[in-house]
């Protein structure tokens, strides 16, 4: 069984192991607040009723577009933020998004000075009191808080191992069980692995190939 395990993980992640904030073409591992903020964002547009690609092609183009920190998104005006997203899947919430990313960036700066390192010291150490602070982000929810936990537990190491319902579910269906300390062990607790692990976990269960992941295994 330990090594039926083992094949479903190598071919998990060489199919699916890149982060969220990777493809995002941003740095983690530093715990500086440019790529925090910019995950924090991934986040936001991630709540949106809208598929997870238009997602990050959305938040990809908003770095494009130079919002890449919390300054810089405070002084751009709503209706530049809005073209950016209505030309890139946001159609239909293009107006509230904008709204939203503005009101969480003032959040950020009246509570964390812009930093959400800041976030991090209020939360010592307790991944649920960290996931309440999240959700007082306007436009973030359970799902939003769990997907920027599940990124930056790689520099934010005492949040971990942390895994969201989705991870787990499609963790569950390939036989990894269906708690994150499980998946863990997997990896012998290497926290850059498991990190690609819980993303590949999350999107294998969009591509919806777990009967193809088991019978390759």
């Amino acid at each position: 069984m330990a090594k039926k395990q083992d094949k479903i993980i190598e071919i998990l992640l060489d199919r699916h192991g890149e982060t969220f904030a990777h493809e995002l073409g941003v740095e983690l591992s530093r715990n500086t607040p440019t790529p925090l903020f910019r995950v924090l964002c991934l986040a936001l547009l991630t709540s949106t009723p809208v598929g997870a690609n238009q997602a990050m092609r959305a938040c990809r183009a908003l770095g494009k577009a130079g919002l890449t920190t919390p300054r810089k998104m405070a002084d751009s005006r709503w209706e530049e933020r809005v073209e950016v997203l209505n030309k890139n899947g946001y159609a239909r919430y293009d107006e509230k998004t904008a709204s939203q990313l503005e009101v969480l960036t003032d959040h950020l700066q009246t509570e964390y000075a812009g930093d959400l390192r800041k976030l991090r010291e209020r939360a010592n150490g307790d991944s649920s009191a960290a996931r309440s602070l999240l959700k007082e982000f306007k436009g973030i929810g359970g799902v939003g808080a769990d997907i920027f936990l599940r990124e930056v537990q790689v520099c934010w190491e005492e949040l971990g191992p942390f895994a969201d319902k989705m991870a787990l579910k499609s963790s569950a269906k390939l036989g990894l069980g269906d708690d994150a300390e499980a998946l863990a062990r997997h990896v012998n607790g290497d926290r850059q692995v498991y990190c690609r692990l819980v993303a590949a976990l999350v999107r294998s269960q969009l591509a919806k190939d777990h009967k193809q992941i088991l019978k390759d295994a």
